[in-house]
Order: C-alpha cells, then sequence, then structure tokens
C-alpha cells in the first residue's frame, strides 16, 4: 500500500516525545477502503507520541476510524466503528543475510515494521494497523433470517446435542 495515507518521516528529525495528530482526508480514505474491501471509511484519525532509541523508532497512540464493512452473508453495510491503542517499532532492515533468509520474530516483535533507507511511514503502519482491527465477520441485523433461509443451521441446532435430542424425540414417538 503505497501513498494511500503516506506519512513518511525522515529517521533525523524525529525527537524523543514528538508529538502528531493524523487525519486521512477523503482521498486516502476512499484508496484504504479500497485495499481494505470496504464500502467507506467516514473518519479516520491517529495521536501519536514518538520516542526514539538510536535507530529504532516507536510510536506509540491511538487509532479511531468511523467505517462502514460488508456482511459476510448478505453483503449489506455494517456500521462499524474502531478504538484502538497501538505500539509500533520501526527498526532498521537487518544488513546481514541476503534478501531470502528469513527473520525470527518473537511475541514481541509482532508491531515491528522495517525500514530501509533514512524514512519511516508511519501512515502505511496505521493503515495496516486499522487492517487489524477490523471484525473479520460482520453480520448485519438480517444475516441470521438470511441463513436460515438458505437452510444453514444456527451453532445450537447443529451441535451434537441438539442432534441427540431430535433422536430422543423421534423415539419416543
Amino acid at each position: 500500500m503505497s501513498d494511500q495515507f503516506a506519512h513518511q518521516l525522515r529517521i533525523d528529525q524525529i525527537r524523543d516525545g514528538d508529538r502528531l495528530e493524523l487525519s486521512a482526508d477523503e482521498s486516502e480514505r476512499a484508496a484504504i477502503a479500497e485495499r481494505l474491501g470496504l464500502p467507506s471509511i467516514k473518519c479516520l484519525n491517529a495521536q501519536v507520541t514518538l520516542s526514539r532509541s538510536g535507530e529504532t523508532i516507536r510510536a506509540d497512540g491511538r487509532l479511531a476510524a468511523s467505517l462502514d464493512q460488508s456482511c459476510v452473508v448478505t453483503g449489506d453495510p455494517v456500521a462499524a466503528h474502531v478504538d484502538e491503542r497501538f505500539a509500533i517499532q520501526f527498526v532498521a532492515e537487518p544488513k546481514d543475510g541476503g534478501p531470502d533468509d528469513e527473520i525470527e520474530l518473537g511475541e514481541a516483535d509482532c508491531d515491528t515494521v522495517f525500514y530501509d533507507g533514512a524514512m519511516i511511514d508511519l501512515g502505511e503502519a496505521l493503515a495496516d494497523t486499522l487492517a487489524l482491527s477490523l471484525d473479520p465477520y460482520p453480520r448485519s441485523a438480517g444475516a441470521d433470517a438470511a441463513l436460515k433461509e438458505a437452510g444453514v443451521m444456527s451453532e445450537e441446532e447443529a451441535s451434537p446435542f441438539a442432534v441427540l435430542a431430535k433422536l430422543r424425540k423421534s423415539d419416543e414417538t
């Protein structure tokens, strides 16, 4: 994802304790929505505090968005709100090893973004954070009725206990 919510910061200009407020404009929101397969993003804002330790940059803050997702059953728009705290660490790409070498990341490294050169793209990292914050299976109010009409059983109806209860009722008659 390039230039969809680009907010590139030069490493040499980042100071420990810098604070930023980012707000995606209409074209940036439209581009992010298209990339994520969303009908729309009404607003996307972030408050960020940067800290620096050598070439490692840490961005801590809060991401807020109002958007529509498509129901996984009906395709109808489902209003959603994201309000997430985040901590992203930007580290320089390792210089040793080849481009196809594997890099081991631990659990604490999950929100690590590698950069090469003299800049980080905070906007791209925030758009990725938004993607990870979305409900993977949004459902509209009409989803249950549509599933029932299509003959799909609910979890309760498909459970082993429900099947046994049906067998028991058929044995009693």
